[in-house]
């Protein structure tokens, strides 16, 4: 017996694979066949390859997210989160963003949680710390490196410059290198507009605890990243990782000791911790154990795929897991929506193969370097050619037509016009300035000394 009139496809999660299963769904669904309903906290996929380039300026904050209900006018959107799953009766908890819970019953059910930023007890990283997952914390690092510069070049005090200039970069995989490299890119550009900050006058620190950076593109182009980062002043330390960073006093495993206003945490991902509460089997590491159809183990109408699933890697060979990056989320999205179609419809299940085709890293504007598969053949690119590759590769892969035009647009003006280097870091509270002047009593009003005849009066 339906759960509804139609039965209904649950997609948990609206982000890469959530969006472009729904797409396929949608797309390979018979009219009336199904009711596919999407649930994710926000109302739009964020694309993360480009929230670096977000967070220099050279792509508009707004370009670099896909709003879910524009994109799936035919799909049921509802924000809110999946607290629970009841296998047994089929039916979610869902929490919207206001309001009670309520229960969803669901036919087929589809886990695209995706990961969250792997962290550790860290004394003061929560408290200081910037993660770079989403396009909020892109804007916000952004507007926050801004601020420092102006902080730096409106005062005098050394202690407080240097601690403005300073910036710790920890994790130094895809993430954290291309991070870095844009920012350190953005802010040698907005050092020309403030006489009192030059390049020279800033310290960027990467830290990793692997004995490498960018493992994914190999030992050499990866060597190859690491000096060309040194080259432009930024200083790498391998083999060691952050103990502490109280205040703004960083203090590093090898000794090293900065005071930094700026702590950007890109050190891994892991699986979503609301997976532990679905009842579903994981692997090892918190990931969902799927079978090579992307159905979860033990189940035949529930499936899993991208950042939250733990693959079998057919490509590689037994016992190796897909790796999590957009290149395996959007081939899995794809295969995982036609499997539920065919299981809705009582037909076999296709395994996921795919064969890596390489891997690219933008390291700054005309900065980066790339790795690509042929057969048996590796072409391995850096500098201004590999950057032309990582731009192109993740332009084919921005979801939509109309944000590849965008971004595509972006590219194109930053070509012929200088880079914006504005803070907007009122954004973070806009209402601030207003609330002060519809205060009954001002901040300013409050801190202001009484005027005689004010204080003639009270006595």
């Amino acid at each position: 017996m339906s759960t509804t009139e139609r039965p209904r496809i649950l997609v948990v999660g609206g982000g890469y694979v959530g969006l472009y299963a729904a797409r396929r769904i949608l797309k390979k669904m018979r009219y009336g066949e199904a009711t596919v309903t999407v649930v994710d906290p926000r109302s739009y996929m964020t694309y993360q390859p480009f929230l670096p380039e977000a967070a220099a300026g050279s792509i508009s904050p707004r370009h670099v997210v896909v709003p879910l209900r524009r994109v799936l006018p035919k799909a049921e959107v509802l924000t809110g989160r999946v607290s629970t799953i009841d296998q047994d009766r089929k039916v979610a908890v869902v929490q919207p963003l206001v309001g009670e819970t309520y229960e969803l019953p669901f036919d087929y059910l589809v886990i695209a949680l995706g990961a969250v930023s792997r962290t550790f007890p860290i004394p003061g990283l929560a408290e200081n710390g910037i993660g770079m997952k989403g396009i909020e914390e892109a804007i916000g690092l952004r507007n926050h490196v801004l601020e420092q510069l102006d902080k730096a070049d409106s005062t005098t005090d050394e202690e407080i410059r240097r601690k403005a200039l300073t910036f710790v970069f920890v994790g130094g995989g895809f993430a954290g290198a291309e991070t870095i490299g844009e920012v350190e890119d953005m802010a040698r550009d907005a050092a020309k507009y403030y006489p009192n900050v030059k390049r020279e006058d800033m310290r960027f620190v990467l830290v990793d605890a692997a004995d490498k950076i960018l493992p994914e593109v190999g030992p050499k182009l990866g060597k190859w990243g690491l000096e060309h980062l040194q080259k432009r002043g930024i200083e790498v330390y391998l083999e060691t990782s952050m103990n502490s960073c109280i205040d703004g006093h960083v203090v590093l495993k090898n000794g090293l000791e900065v005071d930094s206003s700026t702590i950007v945490w890109t050190a891994g991902v892991k699986p979503n911790p609301a997976l532990a509460r679905f009842g579903l089997p994981l692997g090892p590491r918190g990931h969902v154990d799927t079978a090579p159809s992307l159905q979860v183990q033990g189940s035949d109408y529930i499936w899993a795929a991208g950042d939250n699933a733990q693959v079998p890697d057919l490509a590689t060979g037994e016992g190796a897991w897909c790796p999590p990056n957009a290149q395996h989320a959007l081939r899995q999205a794809k295969v995982l929506g036609d499997n539920v179609i065919s299981g809705m419809r009582g037909f076999p299940q296709k395994d996921y193969k795919h064969a890596n085709k390489g891997a690219v890293a933008g390291l700054g504007l005309h900065k980066g370097v790339a790795m690509i598969v042929f057969g048996k053949m590796k072409i391995k690119l850096k500098g201004r050619l590999a950057w032309y590759m990582h731009r192109g590769y993740h332009g084919m892969a921005m979801p939509t037509f109309n944000r590849k035009i965008r971004v595509l647009a972006d590219w194109t003006l930053g070509m012929f016009l200088k880079r914006e280097v504005v803070s907007l870091g009122a954004i973070e509270n806009p209402r601030e300035e207003f609330y002060e002047a519809a205060s009954p009593v001002s901040a300013a009003t409050a801190a202001k000394p009484a005027a005689p005849a004010e204080k003639a009066k009270a006595s």
